[in-house]
């Protein structure tokens, strides 16, 4: 029986990121969701508005024997900007912030000597805006959100956005591909 552990981040369009960790092995689950601010089950079209707090987050599942925690944020920091504050792309707003929740004290010891590291690597042009903040309630997505890339592939935004990430990613990362 595998371990299981709960990773949880946000950096910009949800869409963008399960499509990432979906390829990954070690990942067992990944869902699309809101957390952060204060409004309790929050909708789609409340979150888009920017007035809840709640940034758009994966929580992902993952057997920490097969894939680290450092690894899934190694992917993280190539998969957005966390240096743009409140935005990513021309997607802006807080509900798009950087931001890693952690589960547990370890979780923020990694969280904060990876963002070190490579802020310390030049790897950005500018600095990390990425919060560090122990994990609130996750509020799952509407089901609609749910492998939104796998299942719309041609959409536009899909296309112009998503489908450029996964690709660079994929490029980058293909020792932790599934096989």
């Amino acid at each position: 029986m595998s371990t299981r552990e709960i990773a949880t981040l946000g950096g910009g369009c949800f869409w963008c990121l399960e499509a990432v960790y979906d390829q990954l092995k070690g990942v067992l689950d990944v869902r699309s969701g809101y957390a952060g601010g204060p409004k309790p089950n929050p909708t789609y079209k409340e979150v888009c508005n920017g007035d809840t707090g709640h940034a758009e987050v994966i929580r992902i599942a993952f057997d920490p024997e097969v894939i680290t925690y450092r690894q899934l944020l190694e992917v993280f920091f190539s998969i957005h900007d966390p240096t743009t504050l409140n935005r990513q792309g021309n997607d802006i707003g807080t509900q798009y912030r950087s931001v890693v929740f952690t589960h547990t004290d370890a979780q923020a010891a990694v969280a904060r000597a990876v963002i070190s590291e490579l802020q310390g690597a030049g790897l950005w042009p500018g600095r990390f805006v990425t919060q560090v903040q122990p994990a609130p309630t996750f509020y799952e997505a509407e089901e609609y959100h749910q492998e939104y890339f796998a299942r719309n592939p041609s959409q536009g935004y899909c296309r112009v956005v998503v489908a450029p990430k996964v690709a660079k990613f994929r490029q980058k990362f293909t020792s932790l591909l599934r096989g």
